[in-house]
């Protein structure tokens, strides 16, 4: 059983930082943090509570990880589980949970409940309505057979709530909190007894998860109420859904307000050039998040980035039209890319152009030249080539999951089979 509070402090306090592994670890191995409190480290993690009444669990993990989750919790305890609650819909947080329905059948056991915000059922819905897009974003993102589908098996909650809500089994009371920030159906949680918060995804050990630019809105403003709000009980244990818990009343009071802090001034510094009247192009390449601040060991932008907030900012309050006119009603990209070719002098100018800013450096450019090169003519190998050589250093050169995983998918689109 690890030590995951001593683990957090020395990383917190004594900046004992190995890489984004070594704090969102996925091992489904059970650590007891408090008495009656244990963390099942998964993805996301299960973080049980031992009740009068039973066991009451926040979130069950992907449905794959589930049956292995579930293990190490009867290690801990055999008591029934009396409920399970969702602090939100996504999939590795809520798509376990059908492993704990059957588990309470083949006992005998009374089903145990499901609790979740309003809102989940309503993401259930769209999951169904958009499961082929799930499964072509996740086969970007996460290559590979089990990105083939996405999932259809979705446990839709029993007690739902709108802002508040109380659960008391015995002498525990879980005050429930809606917040908007990674989703809109969110559930932080207060537990008293324990001077404890369930955070959910507010906080995950990386830089806020608040732009990704394939996934539906996020609320960074709204993040920080959230934050704020948690940080206001003064608690003394912190059980996030990803990473490391974290005890102790100042360290927690650190890592809250300063995630705080810093979507704030995202939030701030845009919507102040917004209202000036700034295009789109120039805020998403003016607006930065200071150095020191992304290097601490619970903001590395190694999933999301703050770029991507900023874009997600802008389509929150100002829609999807960007700025530039000729991007409201633009000809087919096709169109563009044969105009390109025919002024460069053909589609081998921009093959050799798109290789010689890669050289210098210029991916950002050397990209849209590859991708001109391909819509143009898209059946000749070397602007594939040149597509797939410039998307493979991109890749490597970006932090962020995020990046890396639509930068590698179009390298493979282009990259001929082995």
């Amino acid at each position: 059983m690890a030590d995951l509070l001593a683990l957090s402090e020395r990383v917190i306090d004594g900046g004992e930082y190995a890489g984004p592994s070594s704090v969102n670890r996925i091992t489904t191995q059970l650590s007891e943090v408090a008495d009656g409190i244990a963390v099942v480290e998964s993805f996301s993690h299960v973080v049980a509570f031992r009740t009068d009444e039973g066991l009451v669990l926040f979130d069950t993990s992907l449905d794959a990880l589930a049956p292995a989750c579930l293990a190490s919790l009867r290690g801990w305890s055999d008591a029934p589980v009396r409920s399970i609650v969702y602090t939100h819909g996504h999939r590795d947080h809520a798509a376990g949970t059908r492993t704990y329905l059957d588990e309470a059948e083949a006992r005998g056991a009374t089903r145990p409940e499901i609790v979740g915000h309003e809102n989940v059922a309503q993401r259930f819905d769209r999951y169904e309505l958009t499961d082929g897009y799930n499964a072509v974003i996740n086969a970007r993102q996460f290559p590979g057979p089990a990105s083939a589908t996405f999932f259809g098996d979705w446990v839709r909650p029993d007690r739902t709530y709108r802002a508040e809500d109380t659960l008391t089994y015995g002498t525990t009371v879980f005050d429930l909190h809606h917040g908007k920030g990674e989703t809109d159906d969110h559930t932080w949680t207060w537990v008293p007894e324990h001077r404890a918060v369930c955070a959910g995804d507010f906080f995950i050990w990386v830089f806020p998860n608040a732009g990704n630019p394939q996934k539906a809105q996020r609320y960074p403003r709204e993040w920080v109420e959230a934050l704020r709000a948690m940080a206001a009980t003064e608690p003394e244990l912190f059980l996030p859904a990803h990473g490391l818990p974290i005890a102790g009343t100042e360290r927690i009071q650190r890592v809250l307000h300063g995630v705080a802090d810093t979507l704030e001034e995202l939030v701030r510094d845009v919507l102040e050039r917004m209202n000036a009247g700034q295009a789109l192009d120039t805020i998403a390449h003016e607006v930065r998040v200071p150095q020191a601040v992304l290097d601490q060991p619970w903001m590395q932008p190694v999933y999301d980035e703050p770029e991507f907030v900023v874009r997600n900012i802008w389509r929150l309050y100002g829609g999807w039209y960007d700025g530039n006119p000729a991007r409201l009603k633009p000809p087919p990209d096709s169109a563009l890319a044969h105009e390109v070719a025919a002024l460069a002098g053909g589609v081998d100018a921009l093959v050799g152009r798109a290789g010689e800013l890669a050289a210098a450096g210029d991916l950002r450019l050397a990209a849209q030249v590859a991708e001109w090169a391909v819509q143009a003519a898209p059946d000749d190998p070397a602007a594939h080539g040149a597509r797939a050589d410039v998307y493979a250093a991109r890749r490597a050169a970006e932090p962020s999951l995020m990046a890396k995983g639509i930068f590698g998918a179009a390298e493979r689109d282009s990259r001929p089979p082995a």
